[in-house]
């Protein structure tokens, strides 16, 4: 095992944000995802994201692109994997494709190594009981766009050791993170919040009593949001705000998760927000 080597399962818009974050930070990068679609599209969206970092924070460009890019690998086999200090997952939230790709992972991974799961809402503690080795498992809630927010959310399942969350936070702030670390229940702390916030909002719009930009310009004009809570989803992924929402309901059996109908109807739609080009607003 190499603790300058990191490997990221999923290289979607989370993926690749944290793949260009962390290899800006020094480390050797595996990037891994059974997707051929997803390895052909990750260096755009890497670059895609190391432009707009720039353009938010002149302090990005210190470290070239192409340095960054030479220590990441791309790969769609877990070659190497063996030697990561560190597993982040990042595939999408969906508990039955986590389950299988940690199936995969417990037999190709070092059994030193840590594994950081960065899942919006699943318990951490349910996640680490497919893994060989619970004790060993945290949360790492990273936000997005990974490489301007500096606050990452750590989770402690129940069985999560004192020295695992001693390395992973102790990593956390060898990229300029700020770790806040708390107990595990679905949703966390923010996504307990913030999904409750984009839910409604999208239940204004279905209402007719507002335009999405209206709802965002009052969030953000009237309460200093940078970003109104659908730009918000539109970011996410409105598909992963649905997935989230759902976790939520299940866990709680709480009716203030139901999600609302314009954003099933508008996933249906292909409407996913940035990823597809439309949501509740146009990119193309």
């Amino acid at each position: 095992m190499d603790n300058k080597i990191i490997a990221i399962i999923g290289a979607g818009v989370m993926g690749c944000a944290t793949a260009l974050d962390v290899a800006r930070h020094g480390y050797s990068v595996i990037l891994k995802d059974i997707s051929a679609e997803a390895l052909e599209k990750a260096e755009k969206r890497m670059k895609y994201e190391y432009r707009s970092a720039c353009m938010m924070n002149r302090e990005y460009s210190s470290v070239g692109l192409d340095d960054i890019l030479s220590r990441i690998t791309l790969k769609a086999d877990y070659g190497g994997i063996d030697k990561a200090y560190i597993i982040i997952e990042n595939i999408s939230e969906d508990i039955g494709k986590k389950i299988e790709e940690y199936g995969n992972l417990s037999e190709m991974c070092g059994r030193e190594a840590f594994f950081a799961l960065n899942t919006s809402c699943i318990s951490i503690t349910k996640l680490a009981s497919y893994l060989p080795d619970p004790k060993r498992v945290i949360g790492t809630h990273l936000m997005n766009p990974v490489p301007l927010k500096k606050m990452v959310e750590v989770i402690r399942g129940w069985h999560t050791s004192e020295e695992t969350e001693g390395e992973v936070v102790s990593f956390l702030k060898t990229l300029g993170k700020n770790p806040i670390v708390i107990d595990d229940l679905a949703g966390f702390v923010s996504n307990r919040l913030s999904h409750l916030f984009m839910n409604e909002a999208a239940f204004i719009v279905q209402d007719g009593i507002a335009t999405a930009e209206q709802v965002d310009n009052i969030m953000k004009h009237g309460f200093s949001h940078k970003m109104g809570p659908l730009e918000t989803a539109d970011l996410i992924g409105l598909d992963t705000v649905v997935d989230s929402l759902e976790v939520l309901y299940e866990s709680y059996q709480d009716s203030k998760y139901r999600c609302c109908p314009l954003l099933k109807k508008m996933v249906d739609a292909g409407c996913l927000g940035r990823k597809s080009g439309k949501g509740f607003y146009k990119y193309i």
